[in-house]
């Protein structure tokens, strides 16, 4: 990468650092997140020589620039100056933007040793964006959980209330990133909103909306919509017939023991396969879709199924 003075027209070229005090001392916490402009992009690159620089390419008009802005200076503060974050307003710079072939905001690039080493453009959810830095620094140790990780440990503990709260903030700030949108209705089904689950559902984008993540949303709001009420269940106390057993499978899926109800059904294939014209094989296939196709149990039963098939 060169950049030119604006001001001379001369290629601007980073300093080779000059003593081992230089190239050791880390930036401290107040050159942690500096601002940018033609009066300091030489020292920014010579700054380069000795620490990375994430340059951040913004404007004041950009919406998206405000909510990754502060996901970035959250980052370089956890990293501790393993990079620095330096901050472009590239209406106030426009010849260094240009140079820098910024067409469009936000645009984030990594300087390494004066050169260009990695950029991306938009606002990325910040567990992409963590991603993106651990090709080339390691996590801090104490790095706390990134907001998906929260909901997803949320949803995980049965406290729908709290991964809703999450999601719905990520929504706000990355309205197009539709995998939020997605574990936003995982969330409402299991606080028993079914009904707005599906209405978010239905205004993905046909991609989204056809994709094995929302399908298995759907199919778990299925499961509860056809599974035995209590009192249903309660009737069928004593029995192991086989609609006795295909209705407790349902109820165990509908309430997430998925485990209890694959194997319930797997069972059921291997008593009565006619049973509902083979109704439990083609329920475990709607189970896996609810779990995901890279899901543990769905792995193992999908094996025992192929097992009990041929």
């Amino acid at each position: 990468m060169s950049i030119v003075d604006p001001s001379s027209g001369s290629p601007l070229t980073p300093s080779q650092p000059t003593s081992t005090a230089a190239t050791e001392a880390p930036p401290g916490d107040e050159q942690l997140i500096i601002d940018v402009d033609s009066n300091n992009i030489q020292q920014l690159l010579e700054l380069s020589m000795q620490v990375p620089v994430l340059l951040d390419c913004w404007a004041p008009w950009c919406q998206p620039c405000k909510v990754l802005m502060p996901i970035l200076e959250k980052l370089t503060r956890e990293y501790r100056g393993t990079f620095i974050l330096a901050k472009l307003n590239i209406d106030e710079n426009q010849e260094i933007a240009a140079q820098l072939g910024v067409r469009s905001v936000p645009d984030v690039k990594l300087i390494s040793q004066g050169g260009l080493v990695d950029h991306f453009q938009g606002a990325l959810p910040e567990k992409e964006i963590r991603e993106w830095l651990a090709r080339y620094f390691p996590a801090p140790e104490d790095a706390p959980a990134s907001p998906e990780e929260q909901a997803a440990e949320a949803l995980a503990q049965g406290d729908a209330a709290t991964a809703r709260a999450i999601y719905e903030q990520l929504m706000q700030q990355n309205p197009e990133h539709y995998p939020y949108q997605v574990e936003l209705a995982r969330a409402l089904v299991m606080e028993e909103r079914g009904d707005e689950a599906l209405a978010l559902l239905d205004n993905l984008p046909p991609e989204e909306r056809d994709a094995a993540a929302a399908r298995g949303v759907r199919a778990s709001i299925e499961f509860r919509a056809e599974a035995p009420s209590d009192e249903e269940l309660a009737a069928l106390a004593g029995r192991d017939d086989s609609e006795a057993q295909f209705k407790r499978a349902m109820r165990q899926v509908a309430d997430g023991d998925y485990e209890a109800g694959l194997e319930t059904l797997l069972n059921l294939m291997r008593t009565d396969r006619a049973y509902g014209d083979d109704i439990a094989r083609k329920t475990l296939l709607r189970a896996f879709d609810t779990l995901g196709a890279e899901h543990p149990l769905t792995v193992t039963y999908r094996r025992r199924l192929f097992t009990l098939l041929y």
